[in-house]
């Protein structure tokens, strides 16, 4: 696998020269913010550079390129491969009821004996995340890691848009499938986040509405917990997300985000799905040990990775953007520990999402994540 990053704004794409040894790019993969990839029409203009590669990008809450959390700038990865087919499915999401379906539609277009992974690039606002997830997986099976995220719009909440092989829109899901026995995928999920408080069973829910937790309303049992704090919410509850656990699977734990309350119903939403019968308690955040979250996430990617390997290795880095809101100019301490854990054989690339997709990291099922710093590294063995 041969690899090049660079920033649109900065390169002469017709002078780029992405592999010599072999020159035919396969797959090309933006990140930008909203406003970025809606003025540089980046498709476009990357079409023109390489017309036979699969284009593939979306809006984010923030670039990383390298050690650095980049705003402006369009961040670009041009990747060929030796020994690993490219497939690409899409589809335009007629409603955030329909995830699920919309995610077994693309699995069945990505399905084969030879899948190896799927990356998945969706509409942070109109999907479902873990219904997406979950319709593809419950097609393609559980053994086939699914990384990525939702696309985002900085802290603006007003639209985001994902661009599959087309200029960027809303509503649409686009997923990679990577074919062949010569890639190879390591995988990394962590937090970092503190938990406070005893494990609570969620009595009441529908999809990720919370109303209950042990018989209780939930948010009632916030407000005692934060103390002042409970004042400011929804605001304050980046700093104390939900983790939620399967009863059934204890090694599938999920950090869950708030992302709204309702005062008369004495409910919140979050995030992503907060299913009746699981358990639940609260965390908090410290920023030094967001940091060694984020640590962690990379050692876990770095175990899964070969030794001997053909060409470049990427680590895709998808962090949650609640993570930056919280931590402030912090931030970069989070990718600086990531990469330091990596070392120099990786290079790093990815974006702040409203939602991260990745194997959790006990359980290895494939989920939607709020809260965490995700790293998945993509290489190619030398032999096959």
């Amino acid at each position: 696998m041969q690899l090049q990053r660079f920033s649109l704004a900065r390169s002469d794409l017709s002078k780029l020269k992405v592999c010599a040894a072999r020159p035919a790019t396969e797959l090309v993969l933006y990140f930008g913010s909203r406003a970025g990839i809606t003025s540089e029409k980046p498709f476009a203009r990357l079409k023109t550079a390489f017309p036979n590669a699969t284009i593939v990008g979306c809006s984010t809450g923030g670039q990383i390129r390298d050690d650095e959390l980049i705003d402006d700038d369009i961040e670009v990865v041009a990747m060929s491969f030796e020994n690993t087919r490219i497939g690409l499915a899409s589809e335009v999401l007629a409603s955030v009821e329909e995830s699920r379906q919309c995610g077994c539609r693309i699995g069945e277009r990505l399905k084969s004996a030879d899948l190896a992974g799927i990356l998945v690039l969706a509409d942070g606002l109109n999907v479902n995340g873990g219904d997406l997830v979950a319709g593809i997986t419950s097609v393609v099976g559980p053994e086939i890691p699914l990384i990525g995220g939702l696309a985002g719009d900085g802290s603006d909440f007003v639209e985001t848009l994902v661009g599959a092989d087309g200029a960027p829109q809303t509503k649409l899901v686009a997923a990679i499938g990577f074919y062949g026995n010569a890639v190879r995928f390591g995988h990394g999920s962590a937090g970092g986040w503190d938990v406070f408080g005893s494990w609570r069973t969620i009595t009441h829910s529908r999809k990720n509405v919370l109303f209950q937790l042990d018989g209780e309303p939930a948010l009632d049992l916030y407000e005692r917990y934060l103390g002042d704090e409970a004042k400011s919410l929804p605001g304050t509850g980046l700093r104390f997300p939900l983790e939620v656990m399967d009863p059934e699977n204890p090694d599938r734990k999920i950090i869950r985000t708030i992302l709204s309350i309702d005062r008369d119903q004495r409910s919140l939403t979050f995030a992503g799905d907060v299913p009746e019968g699981w358990q639940a308690r609260l965390m908090r955040g410290v920023f030094d040990h967001l940091v060694l979250g984020a640590k962690d996430a990379a050692r876990q990617a770095k175990r899964g990775t070969v030794e001997s390997f053909n060409g470049g290795r990427l680590a895709l880095l998808v962090s949650c953007i609640g993570r930056r809101v919280l931590m402030g100019q912090r931030i970069s301490e989070e990718i600086e520990a990531a990469l330091t854990e990596l070392g120099e054989d990786f290079a790093p690339f990815g974006f702040y999402s409203y939602g991260e997709i990745a194997p959790q990291a006990d359980s290895r099922t494939c989920e939607l994540h709020n809260q965490t710093m995700t790293i998945t590294t993509i290489a190619e063995t030398a032999a096959v």
